[in-house]
């Protein structure tokens, strides 16, 4: 039978998880079940996002510093791909953004679930999740966000060496030009995206609930990305708007030299939390 991308890589990353934890001493106090989940729509979305609002302006100072490392990162990661003459990674290094911001707002989504409780849900609280009992399943799944991007960055690199490369550009504004006006140009950024697009649907898939719902119910990793692939699986078209809504505010983010991230991160790490509460039963 042949699968999508996104149910291949959800299917191969529980394989790994329960080969992993089948020895665990405390594996078997988790329910491997997926839990149910609900039909949302396009104003459950808006619905997640205001609440995020929310929740950035409750505690806005709190998170506008736990937010800053991002940014930061992002401009350093820049300036070493500039400096070592890796100008065609810029571009796959600012999108990366999306494939481990799951990751990166597993911090935030423990502020949005202790204040829904009615907790502090100041900065030093989201390092609670240190703490949280699904701590291994978590790491695990940001190691694999992590290696994705990695892989990314190793295809999007070969992929210029194929088509412009391997010479580095001469400027920005060649390789710009060659982008736009060469047939190498428009083949590299075809192939970037498509490929890009594949990676993205994958990450999506299988993290888009399961970081929130690792902090809120006592699931194994396997149910957690059972339960936010089943999510993707029975909303295609709201799940794609999402991916679209994370994408587009991460490059709008990204144009004031990433300081918009400060902004974008905190609201979408906040939204996910609600976007989870709305589209899993407890």
């Amino acid at each position: 039978m042949i699968r999508t991308p996104p149910g291949w890589g959800a299917d191969v990353l529980t394989q790994a998880y329960h080969s992993i934890t089948t020895a665990s001493p405390d594996s078997t106090a988790r329910t491997s079940t997926p839990s149910a989940v609900r039909r949302i729509h396009l104003s459950d979305l808006r619905w997640a996002l205001a609440r995020g609002m929310e929740d950035f302006g409750a505690s806005r100072t709190d998170v506008i510093f736990l937010c800053l490392i991002y940014p930061l990162l992002g401009l350093l990661l820049a300036r070493v791909a500039s400096g070592y003459e890796m100008l065609p990674l810029l571009f796959p290094l600012a999108s990366g953004f999306a494939l481990v911001g799951p990751l990166a707002a597993v911090g935030l989504n423990e502020m949005s679930r202790r204040r829904e409780q009615g907790l502090s849900a100041g900065w030093a609280d989201a390092f609670r999740v240190f703490h949280a009992p699904a701590i291994r399943g978590i790491m695990l799944l940001g190691v694999v966000l992590i290696l994705m991007f990695v892989f990314w960055l190793v295809l999007a690199n070969a992929v210029y060496n194929l088509t412009l490369g391997p010479q580095p550009p001469a400027s920005l504004g060649s390789f710009a030009h060659d982008v736009i006006f060469t047939h190498a140009g428009r083949t590299m950024a075809f192939v970037g995206i498509a490929s890009g697009f594949v990676f993205a649907a994958v990450a999506l898939t299988i993290s888009v609930v399961s970081f929130p719902m690792l902090l809120d119910q006592n699931v194994s990793l396997e149910a957690a990305i059972r339960t936010s692939a089943n999510v993707v699986a029975r909303n295609p078209i709201t799940m794609a708007a999402w991916g679209l809504i994370v994408a587009a505010t991460l490059v709008i983010g990204s144009i004031p030299l990433l300081l918009g991230l400060i902004f974008v991160m905190p609201v979408l790490g906040h939204a996910t939390w609600h976007l989870y509460r709305r589209a899993v039963a407890r």
